[in-house]
């Protein structure tokens, strides 16, 4: 029987109390988690993903950052000051089950972690393909599969670079505070690549940075949150202080009780546009409740 790896607690910290988004507070604001019946704000899902790290890479190596892939489903909201241990159970020598939990027991996330290039079916992979058509929409019924994003998105992260409303902190300061220290975030000599790597759940951090750029047409105001996130790694890893260029597409829409979602997966390239290093999958839950002309009729009990 495989041995599963289990993590020591850890209490992340919640670092998007000061976000904002189309000039109102988010989801991750307590009093706007408040007005939606959620007792705070909630950490942000990603920042779980430093727990599995270094035991990703006690797995597979350094080719964890090169080419592997953490691909996750978010089940429950984590709060500030709640402790949350990873597990992590090994299936073959490219592919293993991940898990998280609060300290009782409740469910965070799960997720597969694969090494590529041949990934097989990820846990999201599997989910999308069970995706049922989405019916009526109303904060997103002017979207459609196939919507791609501006040909100029150029991002890169410095370590000491403010990275914007949506992530109102930076690299250095993330770094004070993640879960799981690596020197080979911050420390290019430790680095087996010889510059500083950005670490995984930063990946959706430098992917959203121009995030404003993108006019996809949902309904505002709105509050949207990660259901799910794939990050995959090509030709990785992603380095700080590099130039990378961004190109999106919307791959699915779908809905569930009380959110309207939509995928975009977003590749990243070198700055030239030819060098594919990595790519995201996010499903982005955008939360009916929080739409004021949502048809009440249509919204959850």
């Amino acid at each position: 029987m495989t041995k599963v790896i289990e993590g020591p607690l850890r209490k992340p910290a919640q670092m998007l109390q000061e976000q904002s988004y189309d000039g109102h507070s988010s989801l991750h604001d307590d009093s706007q988690a408040e007005k939606l019946g959620i007792k705070a704000g909630p950490i942000e899902g990603p920042t779980h993903f430093s727990q599995f790290s270094p035991y990703l890479v006690e797995l597979f190596g350094k080719e964890w950052f090169e080419r592997g892939c953490f691909s996750a489903h978010f089940q429950t909201m984590v709060f500030e000051g709640e402790a949350v241990r990873v597990f992590i159970e090994p299936k073959s020598d490219t592919y293993a089950y991940c898990r998280a939990e609060k300290e009782d027991g409740t469910p965070v996330l799960e997720a597969s972690a694969t090494l590529g290039p041949d990934h097989g079916e990820t846990l999201l992979e599997v989910r999308m393909a069970k995706l049922r058509p989405p019916g009526n929409l109303v904060i997103l019924s002017d979207m459609k599969v196939g919507m791609t994003g501006p040909e100029n998105e150029l991002v890169r992260m410095d370590p000491d670079q403010h990275m914007g409303n949506l992530y109102p902190f930076s690299l250095n300061e993330k770094l004070e505070k993640i879960t799981e220290p690596m020197d080979w975030y911050s420390d290019a000599s430790a680095s087996p690549w010889g510059q500083a790597i950005i670490p995984t759940e930063m990946v959706s951090v430098i992917g959203n940075y121009t995030g404003s750029m993108v006019k996809w047409p949902v309904k505002r105001p709105s509050i949207g949150l990660f259901a799910d996130l794939e990050i995959r790694m090509i030709n990785g890893p992603l380095f700080v202080g590099e130039t990378y260029r961004l190109k999106r597409e919307i791959v699915a829409l779908s809905q569930s009780r009380r959110a309207e979602n939509y995928w975009v997966r977003t590749k990243f390239f070198d700055e030239a546009g030819s060098d594919l290093k990595a790519e995201m999958l996010l499903n982005h839950g955008v939360m009916k409740a929080s739409y004021p002309d949502y048809p009440e009729e249509q919204l959850p009990a």
